[in-house]
Formats: C-alpha cells, structure tokens, sequence
C-alpha cells in the first residue's frame, strides 16, 4: 500500500518534469530578458502542476495491471540505474546548471557545453534517470496510472528534448551541433570512439 502510494506520488512528480522544461526552452530569451527571478514564476508554476496532476489520476490510482512481489527485482535494478545516472550526470555539470540557470539569466558563469563524462555517451543522462526511475515504480508498483504517467512523461520528454537540443544550438552553435550529430539524446552509446 505504502508502495503504491510513493509510487504514484514519484511518478505524478516526474511525469511534469518534461512540462517544467517546456516552460523554459522555448521561451529562454524571455525568461533571460526578466529582471525578476524566473523560479518566482516558474516553481509555483510546478508545484501547481504536481497537484492537478496527482487531482487528475487520485480516481484511478488503485487500479492496477498486476500485482507481483518479483516486479520489484527488474525495478530495483532500474532504481540503480537511475541513482548512477544521476550521480555521473553531477560529474562536471554544477548544481545551476542542472537547475537551468544558464537558460534563466544571461552570462550565468556555467554557460558552457559539457560533452566529457556521461555525455560523451548520452545528451541527456539526467532525463534517462528520470525514466528509469519513472520505469522502476511502474513496474514494481504494476499501477495503471503510473505506466500512463510514465508514457505521459515519455511524450512530453520528446518534445521538451527537442526543443531543448534547439535551445542549446542557438546558444553553442557549431559545436553543439556536431556533438548532437555524435551522440544520441537518450539512448546511451555503451563504448564511444575514443578521440585521437
């Protein structure tokens, strides 16, 4: 029970991700362009979408496609997979850039284009940690509404990365281009060529 209930609340939280980001990315020159703090807007804004989200599937909540205590091996190990994911995606990216300051202010200090680590394999290690974890309570938990939130996640995750990787191609240009072409959004390339 407690499962299921943490279960649904992680993954009503993670399924609005995609949508916080689409709230940013296309519009980075304007939130640039404030003079007040964008979080001011942005996080109230979020937090409002957890609740209509966790109002919108509360009904439905309990319905469930299984229920199977040996759901929970597969799940742990993409619970793994996502802490992983989540600590190399700290390595050489700060804690602003991860929390989209670059895109929010204009000169922010970390305004520069990572491409070692974990995204010298992948563009997006932390949006994959966001889907193994989103992946890991819908099948552990088996809920309906965490696979619909799940594939919620995944079709709003399309389009923010899209809108994303053409943010960050008009702030890097070429280079970010040519990474773009080298290294896959979401699926990671297990052995990357080594650089000459």
């Amino acid at each position: 029970m407690w499962l299921q209930l943490a279960g649904w609340l992680a993954c009503v939280v993670y399924s609005t991700i995609p949508a916080f980001w689409l709230m940013i990315h296309p519009f980075a020159e304007r939130w640039r362009a404030r003079r007040r703090a964008p979080y001011l807007v942005l996080l109230p804004a979020w937090i409002a979408m957890w609740a209509i989200g966790a109002l919108l599937t509360r009904p439905g909540r309990q319905v469930s496609f299984y229920s199977a205590a040996g759901a929970w091996i597969p799940a742990t190990l993409l619970f793994a997979a996502g802490f992983y994911l989540y600590a190399k995606s700290g390595k050489n990216f700060s804690a602003q850039q991860l929390g989209g300051m670059p895109e929010l202010h204009n000169g922010h200090r970390d305004e520069r284009l990572v491409t070692d680590g974990i995204r010298a394999r992948v563009r997006h290690p932390v949006y994959l940690a966001h889907l193994c974890e989103m992946l890991a309570w819908s099948i552990g938990t088996g809920l309906a509404v965490c696979w619909s939130l799940t594939a919620f996640a995944i079709a709003t995750g399309v389009l923010m990365i899209r809108l994303e990787d053409a943010e960050l191609e008009k702030r890097f240009g070429e280079d970010y281009r040519v990474y773009r072409a080298k290294v896959p959004a979401l699926f990671p390339k297990l052995f990357p060529r080594r650089q000459l």
